[in-house]
């Protein structure tokens, strides 16, 4: 009865998926996310020589940061 064991198969395949736990949904990405170099009055500017990264860049202005949200799903057009 190779049918009763698809049928099985089948079920239990089903009632598996059914029973996964289902992944969290990973929080939307915000401005704040960003590590973009920012302005502040006060903040020591570093004197560099040669070669260094320069992880808080002090910049006075850097693009017009903005989010914008997906509203269509993928798929084919």
């Amino acid at each position: 009865m190779p049918w009763m064991q698809i049928v099985v198969w089948i079920v239990a395949t089903l009632v598996q998926y059914a029973l996964a736990p289902k992944p969290p949904q990973p929080p939307a990405a915000e401005l704040k996310d960003l590590d973009a170099p920012t302005a502040d009055e006060g903040r020591p500017i570093p004197v560099v020589f040669g070669t260094v990264l320069v992880r808080s860049a002090n910049v006075v202005w850097y693009g017009d940061l903005r989010t914008t949200p997906i509203k269509s799903k993928g798929g084919k057009k």
